[in-house]
């Protein structure tokens, strides 16, 4: 059975562009161009693997929609994909200039699995899938 990947992202033309290349290597994709379109989706759907943007509705909304995804909660309604693995893949580095990574010591970033920076890398992004799922 194929492995099921979310990508949420308000950039109609990067998830297109995403989905051809994984849908290419087996993988079922999903698109949702907003945080709360996305998360319906993955509630509904429980996907594999989340592939999320940080800039959407706002300035955060990726780090928000993965913090509701991992928050601990008795009552959370996404208890049941709490655990779905999530990479961020986004150019806030080169809109804000403000620089993230994995190693930094932020209250999101530890809750995904994977920093990625736009334009896509696809070899890049298919090596930390392969990792991650």
């Amino acid at each position: 059975m194929a492995k099921k990947i979310l990508l949420i992202d308000d950039d109609k033309d990067t998830t297109e562009n995403i989905a051809r290349v994984l849908s290419s290597k087996g993988y079922e994709v999903l698109e949702a161009h907003s945080g709360a379109e996305g998360l319906k989706i993955a509630l509904k759907e429980k996907p594999d693997l989340l592939i999320l943007d940080i800039i959407m509705e706002t300035d955060t909304a990726g780090f928000e929609i993965a913090d509701q995804i991992r928050s601990e909660r008795p009552f959370s309604k996404y208890k049941t994909i709490r655990y779905t693995p999530i990479i961020i893949l986004t150019a806030i580095n080169q809109v804000t200039h403000y620089r993230f990574s994995l190693d930094e010591k932020n209250n999101f970033l530890p809750k995904i699995n994977g920093f990625l920076t736009k334009p896509v890398n696809f070899d890049e992004l298919l090596e930390k899938i392969k990792t991650i799922i």
